[in-house]
């Protein structure tokens, strides 16, 4: 069936909108498409049901008796959990029973994306889910949203584009996958970077204006500052026979600093002022008021916000049950603590802080030790500025904000003046939209529309490059490993839809035993090409991704261990990256994606 809208997906960490433009329109030469958000019905109480333009991203685990009376028609079982703006509310007063960050969740490798481990350290009564559980609850959520209003088109037969952070890695790209396969979404649906698909939210704004702000050889850091994350793109303006292009030439790592940091910080605030009002709040005291905190801080740098408010958590001694706890926050203190504490002012050249590592460690989130955002924009400039990659040798010119965090002007009046303050050359920003909370959505599906139309589209393929680990030959050495070398199969900014054979020398794959498989991938190596070998390599220059262990079978091999083989690399339309072993000596061939645990052959 052929499809009738572009339909746009940000499956965001604190909040999930969808937007959609028809394909069947008239327009004029030049002309952009009108792009509308749809309205997602939810549970904003107790049997009470509304529409809101963004599903928050909290899931709420309900309790027996309460499964049939949240119950919606259309809906996904509540059994598995109940998404939205009731579930957000839940998480100041049964935290234990909420899903949050579910998305950083699905990246963080140290725990099992399939692995039911969340709410993470909930009580052993709380039945438990994964991350990519959330990530289907929540896409299953928008998809019987937008069927319910679309009954005649929908959403597997449409143009989808789902947003991902530029950070995420192949296995977490891979998990999205296939949480939105299960969720109803068409098999042919496109994954696009978040801070590129704001920019194109800034391009569908100006229409073929924007070439007028824009020139060749500017530089644009795009800085998207979410609930969950930061993540930071650099895109660069190229001339190309006379016709101005756009290119995305580097990207940060993923940055577990947001708004949710920024809560924290208000709540502990708060708990130091309900402590010296002798209030001594327990663990879950304390979740219930950091989310109580976030409702408050929203509230405060709201532009017709109060100037000040009070912060509410339920009291749990013996004097206090069914009664609350309570301190009064202002706006220009919520203002000094995230100001000064996340975006104090830096030079071009400062890091983030190290700071003295525990010898035990929670394996919960890796959340960022520094969560001063702006030393960490800084140390990613410095970072490609270093590689003396021709087109990352000077500052950035523009800037563009995307992010609920950002709708505060104090925020982006503190990036401005410590940005501009890096270089002699006047930093512009690039405005024009003031929807920071639905651009990525908005950007994604004006990037469906112009896919299918022919607009613009901006330039880059891999966001990294990737390694393969190859072992050694070597004596045997008591309690030693034999060296490694690293071997470039897919450089930085190959193309999506293209393959390409890896030349190298002879390499054996093992069969027939457990083997494991290691990976790697780069930001800071942007000349590396196809075969390029590593001897040695700093842990900065080179990050191990997880690790494929395998048991691969051949049957060619006989009685060998190892099969010699060619590699090749191939990335796919989705910007997958897969990397297959072809046997030289037989027909047989593995495929390895960096993102599954079983090949494909």
């Amino acid at each position: 069936m052929t499809a009738r809208y572009c339909v746009g997906i940000d499956l965001g960490t604190t909040n999930s909108v969808v937007a959609y433009t028809s394909l069947k329109s008239e327009l004029a030469p030049g002309e952009t498409p009108e792009i509308r958000l749809l309205a997602i019905p939810q549970f904003v109480g107790a049997g009470q049901i509304e529409s809101r333009d963004s599903l928050p991203s909290f899931l709420y685990l309900p309790r027996a008796g309460e499964v049939e009376s949240l119950r919606m028609h259309g809906g996904s079982d509540p059994k598995l959990g109940v998404a939205g703006v009731f579930a957000r509310s839940q998480a100041a007063e049964n935290p234990q029973r909420v899903v949050v960050a579910a998305k950083s969740w699905l990246c963080h490798s140290r725990v099992g994306r399939n692995e039911a481990t969340l709410p993470w350290q909930s009580p052993s009564e709380v039945q438990k889910v994964s991350a990519i559980d959330c990530t289907r609850v929540f896409l299953s959520h928008l998809a019987n949203a937008w069927n319910a209003t679309h009954a005649d088109a929908v959403l597997s037969n449409q143009k989808v584009v789902l947003t991902v952070p530029a950070s995420f890695d192949p296995a977490s790209r891979e998990a999205t996958r296939e949480a939105a396969l299960a969720s109803g979404l068409p098999a042919d649906f496109v994954l696009l970077e978040e801070p590129q698909a704001a920019v194109y939210r800034w391009l569908a704004a100006y229409g073929e204006t924007w070439r007028r702000q824009l020139t060749a050889g500017d530089l644009l850091l795009v800085v998207d500052i979410g609930g969950g994350t930061t993540d930071l793109t650099l895109v660069g303006l190229e001339d190309s026979s006379g016709e101005l292009n756009l290119k995305r030439l580097a990207v940060g790592n993923h940055l577990l600093l947001g708004g949710d940091n920024m809560d924290l910080a208000v709540s502990h605030f708060v708990a130091s002022r309900l402590q010296d009002q002798g209030h001594h709040l327990d663990p879950w005291q304390n979740v219930s008021l950091w989310h109580a905190c976030r409702d408050a801080k929203e509230r405060l740098l709201a532009p017709d916000g109060p100037t000040n408010t009070t912060v509410s958590v339920l009291g749990r001694g013996s004097s206090l049950i069914g009664g609350t706890i309570s301190a009064e926050l202002t706006r220009d203190e919520v203002q000094s603590l995230i100001v000064e504490g996340f975006f104090p002012l830096c030079s071009a050249t400062e890091r983030p802080q190290r700071m003295p590592a525990s010898g035990f460690q929670d394996i919960g989130l890796p959340y960022e030790a520094d969560p001063a955002i702006t030393r960490q924009i800084a140390a990613f400039v410095s970072d490609q500025r270093s590689n003396r990659s021709e087109e990352l040798s000077a500052h950035p010119t523009h800037l563009l904000f995307n992010g609920g965090v950002l709708r505060s002007e104090a925020i982006r009046e503190r990036l401005i003046e410590t940005i501009s303050a890096w270089s002699d050359s006047p930093l512009k920003v690039l405005g024009g939209t003031d929807d920071l909370d639905t651009a990525v959505a908005i950007g994604a599906a004006y990037y469906g529309w112009s896919k299918q139309v022919g607009g613009i589209r901006i330039r880059g393929g891999t966001a990294r490059s990737y390694y393969v680990g190859i072992e050694t030959a070597g004596l045997a050495i008591p309690g030693m490993q034999r060296p490694l070398r690293a071997v470039c199969v897919a450089p930085r900014g190959m193309e999506e839809g293209s393959e390409t054979e890896v030349s190298q020398e002879q390499v054996g794959i093992v069969v027939g035993q457990p083997a494991r498989f290691r990976f790697f991938s780069s930001t800071q190596r942007p000349n590396d090409h196809f075969g390029t070998r590593l001897d040695r390599w700093s842990p900065e220059e080179l990050v191990e991704n997880q690790p494929i262990e395998l048991n691969l079978s051949s049957e060619s091999a006989s009685h060998s261990q190892y099969v010699p083989v060619q590699f090749l690399s191939r990335v796919t339309e989705l910007g997958m990256f897969e990397l297959w072993c072809r046997a030289t000596n037989s027909d047989e061939q593995w495929k390895m994606e960096f993102s599954v645990r079983e090949p494909r052959e």
